[in-house]
């Protein structure tokens, strides 16, 4: 892929625009270090730089890594000791840490109630609360007692559960709202965390954590499905982490992971378009609007891509503009740099 417009790459870096990230590298020329776009140290003057398409091109031609911004290190890696308290948390029954707990593993409590607030939306009591409740819907929904699941769940009573769903939905638990639940993980990826949701029929959202409109997603899916998410266990998900880890190791060109396509008929049509594009290549919108019938509705094809809930299995990134560049990926323009280099990097005679 070429690099943006020299004009382009500096108005970013002053911007410290993370839509650039990992498109591209600055080497500063009077330190001899490269950085991200979006380092936060004090940007050069243009006539100082230099731009690099890889990390690795930035090294092999003299430029040191930074050591604020960090190039050389995947982004949004979860940290080992959020990544040990997450693995205890996958129990049947999560256990109850208090701040003292946390102390006592090594944690300031602080500092998780910091990420899980950044991560997730809502502190880290606030998400154990929300993970009972819903294995205890999700254990429901498989068919097991109301009062069996909630015991089994850490609840020490019906009536604790009970109030436990009213406090977090505003309402007390009748039937309709335990036939649809659904559950939502974190799942780490090279890319950067992603967040993703299921209900029984399969994934309905897949999307990376920083994508600005994650919360707009999530309040979509929750009218769609008339359910509340809950932080939980789904049997999609263990396939899900399967496949794309086998996806970014290069192993796995098409998803076998039940999805569901919950939109109008036309986003529907244009979300089963980008699953005939063949891993590996790429199409133009124009080209898409084609396909689906509708060669006048190339905007609409855009828009119907940017509402894709489900990131890298419904393929939206392999769609580019009519002059071959990149353009509109919500995930970032230099995640559909990667997962597009990927993909080549992974076919026959490559």
């Amino acid at each position: 892929m070429k690099l943006p417009a020299e004009k382009t790459m500096y108005r970013a870096l002053i911007a410290k625009d993370g839509s650039f990230d990992g498109l591209f590298f600055v080497g500063v020329k009077t330190t001899g270090i490269f950085c991200r776009p979006t380092c936060s140290a004090k940007k050069p003057k243009r006539k100082n730089v230099v731009y690099f398409a890889s990390a690795k091109e930035a090294l092999l031609t003299g430029f040191r890594p930074c050591k604020l911004c960090r190039p050389m290190e995947p982004r949004g890696q979860t940290p080992p000791a959020i990544q040990k308290l997450l693995a205890s948390l996958r129990d049947d029954q999560p256990p109850r840490l208090r701040d003292a707990d946390l102390r006592k593993q090594g944690m300031q409590p602080s500092a998780v109630r910091r990420w899980f607030k950044k991560n997730h939306g809502l502190t880290f009591q606030g998400y154990l609360r929300s993970l009972r409740l819903g294995q205890a819907l999700g254990h429901i929904v498989q068919g097991e007692k109301v009062i069996d699941a909630a015991f089994a769940s850490g609840y020490d009573s019906l009536s604790g559960f009970t109030d436990a769903f009213k406090k977090e939905l505003g309402r007390s638990p009748g039937k309709s709202d335990l036939e649809s639940v659904i559950q939502v993980t974190r799942i780490s990826t090279a890319l950067g965390p992603m967040f993703a949701a299921a209900v029984k029929e399969g994934i309905c959202l897949l999307e990376f954590c920083d994508r600005r409109s994650l919360e707009t997603q999530i309040e979509r899916i929750k009218k769609i499905f008339k359910a509340q998410p809950f932080p939980g266990d789904n049997p999609h998900f263990k396939k899900l982490c399967e496949e794309l880890g086998s996806y970014f190791a290069g192993r796995l060109r098409d998803f076998r992971v039940p999805v569901v396509l919950a939109g109008t008929e036309f986003q529907k049509k244009a979300w089963q378009a980008l699953r005939t594009i063949p891993y590996g290549e790429t199409r133009s919108y124009k080209k898409q609007a084609q396909l689906i019938g509708r060669p006048t509705a190339v905007r609409a094809v855009a828009r119907a891509n940017g509402d894709n809930r489900i990131s890298i299995i419904i393929p939206c990134h392999r769609v580019i503009g009519a002059n071959s560049e990149l353009v509109g990926y919500g995930g970032g323009l230099w995640r559909k740099k990667y997962l597009l280099e990927l993909e080549r990097k992974n076919l026959p005679g490559h």
